[in-house]
């Protein structure tokens, strides 16, 4: 029993004692002999610093330090258990990196000196680059935000310069405050969101926006890959679907009503549903906390398949060209809009009904077209690891209201919904437009578990497997309005034809221009060419395609200044475009030439050569018959 004494006594004097840092806790194991000196080499081991780069307290508030001294542990009174906290002297170098315990006291603790541990799992983590996000986020992200309040003359009962719980200014993110909005309001702003993240004591040091992933994580080798093998470490987390609480756009406005009657036309043209880009900006929406608003100034019309009940998307080869001059005019592509529209009764020019509460808002296709758009579209987020987190790409549906007349509805998909359709996680069902499906895991691609929540006959809080899935948990609705006060990015009056409806007998063609052209009786030069379908016909004609010479009538449409408009106009494209307009028809009498700043007219000269009214490309004029598609003259 002697010997066993000795390994009693030396297990009775070892104790452990956690340390909390910044960057974690880690347990140190020490006896009660140790000295205060030995202790803190010791800790200095563990956490990577040099023996002079941080202090140790007894308590939270840096009271009762512990230093470098010959006293023993159990003499301090530090007992097995008890909790240390560790403050660095000095904040860590630009790369985030530790410093070497090996070092000489006396160096000090700088990005240059050398370096250990630099995988450690309590290192600070790297500094990122600086991601430019949206101007609109960084002006929201510089304003207070708080809702200010008047004092209640009945409630209040303090002087001018005080405040009380009665009007005390509210957080953008108050729930109360925003279900007593007329109309209520659902979803707080994204930018509230953040606030409500990165308030509080630690002021956001640890808010981090994820983005949901549901596929394997790569890199994992302590099996073989799916579907032989998966682990806890690789394999995604089942997904439960809750409604978003916030939205990233919280209202969506076109500028005047002519942008959506010219869209509409389409439809009560030919009955066949309609599809189009809206192009805008992004502003501040003050009805709301920190709320962005998407204004609406101009559509664009891709190339399309449309039927009364379906439409396709077919390739599109202008694409580059309509962003980059929209880029140029200050616009930028916030959303999509479609059709859904069936006459009720063409003698008073009703439509039915269709989308509501009984049956559905999206489509479960809708939807996941909607997701697969805001995964194109993401939006820059400084508080994300990936620099992006969400959307604020938009969906507005024309559609039957319940007065029976057309209604625009606005919609966004969750995060959930475009994290499971941009890893193809998520199918419509055929039969139920309303019901998407989660798809099931196969030999080709592992899906992870998708449920959601729903109550019973009894009140009580069921999880049910989504297959199917009702898609409403993935829809959050904005708000789609047009203002009392129209404004015009795009001044003209007239119309000129919109792109890819060529089903209507609407071409864009010289021969379109010059009827344009010659109907305008504005005399103000800006205002005729400021119309967003003619200035993509310019850019993107076969026969004189514009390209880099339209930059200056751009900039003049941008900033509406005249004078570089009127600069633009005597140059030699407009020149040759005005030629090319009066050849159309073999007439020149009905084109005028808009004089400086709304002058008198002059008139232009015309040429012999013809314009084939096939093709539009101008021939000699000897040649009976066009030498690019050979149809005749006349």
């Amino acid at each position: 029993m002697a010997t066993g004494r000795p390994a009693l006594s030396s297990m009775a004097e070892s104790i452990t004692i956690r340390v909390q840092s910044p960057d974690g806790m880690i347990k140190v194991s020490a006896t009660k002999r140790d000295t205060a000196a030995a202790f803190l080499k010791k800790v200095a081991k563990e956490f990577g610093f040099s023996t002079n780069g941080f202090s140790i307290y007894q308590n939270r508030n840096k009271t009762g330090e512990i230093t470098p001294q010959s006293k023993s542990l159990s003499l301090l009174k530090i007992k097995h258990g008890d909790m240390l906290y560790l403050f660095p002297s000095a904040a860590p170098g630009p790369s985030g990196e530790i410093m070497d315990v090996a070092a000489p006291p006396s160096t000090s603790l700088t990005s240059s000196s050398s370096l250990s541990r630099p995988q450690s799992s309590l290192s600070r983590p790297q500094t990122t680059t600086q991601i430019a996000e949206d101007e609109i986020d960084q002006y929201l992200a510089k304003q207070d935000g708080k809702i200010y309040r008047n004092q209640d003359p009945q409630l209040c009962r303090h002087g001018s310069m005080g405040k009380c719980v009665h009007c005390v200014p509210l957080e953008p993110f108050d729930e109360d405050y925003l279900n007593h909005l007329d109309p209520p309001v659902k979803h707080m702003s994204f930018h509230a969101y953040i606030r409500k993240l990165t308030g509080g004591a630690d002021k956001g040091k640890f808010a981090a926006l994820e983005n949901i992933s549901c596929k394997i994580k790569s890199g994992c080798e302590g099996h073989p890959p799916w579907p032989e093998g998966i682990c806890t470490k690789c394999q995604p987390s089942a997904i439960t679907l809750n409604r978003q609480k916030y939205r990233h756009v919280d209202n969506i406005m076109f500028e005047n009503h002519t942008i959506a009657d010219r869209f509409l036309d389409f439809w009560r043209k030919t009955g066949n549903q309609r599809m189009g880009y809206l192009y805008g900006r992004y502003t501040e929406h003050k009805d709301i906390p920190l709320g962005i608003r998407a204004e609406v100034a101009a559509i664009y019309e891709p190339p399309q398949i449309a039927t009364q009940n379906s439409l396709e998307l077919v390739d599109d080869p202008k694409a580059g060209a309509v962003e980059e001059i929209a880029a140029k005019l200050g616009l930028r592509k916030v959303g999509w809009i479609f059709t859904d529209l069936l006459s009720e009764d063409t003698r008073i020019g009703t439509v039915r009904y269709s989308r509501n509460k009984d049956s559905y808002f999206l489509s479960a296709e809708e939807c996941i077209t909607a997701g697969d758009f805001q995964n194109k579209h993401p939006n820059t987020c400084r508080l994300s690891p990936d620099g992006d987190f969400g959307s604020k790409f938009v969906t507005v549906v024309a559609t039957g209201g319940p007065d029976n007349q057309v209604h625009f509805e606005g919609y966004q998909v969750s995060n959930q919904c475009m994290a499971l359709v941009r890893d193809e996680c998520l199918l419509p069902c055929r039969d139920v437009p309303e019901l998407g499906y989660a798809k099931e895991s196969s030999t080709e691609q592992y899906v992870p578990d998708v449920f959601y929540k729903d109550k019973d006959k009894f009140g009580n809080d069921i999880t049910y497997l989504a297959r199917p899935l009702p898609v409403e948990y993935l829809i959050i609705d904005i708000t789609t309005t047009f203002p009392k006060d129209p404004a015009y990015t795009f001044t003209s009056t007239q119309r000129f034809s919109i792109e890819n409806r060529d089903v209507l007998g609407e071409t864009q063609d010289f021969h379109s221009l010059a009827t344009y052209l010659s109907q305008n009786t504005s005399t103000v030069f800006l205002n005729i060419v400021s119309d967003f379908h003619l200035l993509l016909f310019l850019v993107t004609n076969e026969v004189m395609p514009l390209g880099d010479s339209i930059g200056l009538l751009l900039d003049a449409v941008k900033t509406s200044n005249e004078e570089l408009a009127q600069t633009w106009r005597k140059s030699e494209q407009w020149a040759t475009i005005e030629q090319l307009c009066s050849t159309v028809g073999g007439q020149s009498s009905g084109l005028p030439d808009y004089g400086a700043m709304g002058g008198p007219p002059n008139p232009t000269s015309s040429s012999s050569m013809w314009s084939c009214r096939h093709c539009t490309f101008m021939n000699q004029p000897s040649t009976e018959q066009c030498e690019m598609c050979s149809l005749p003259h006349s």
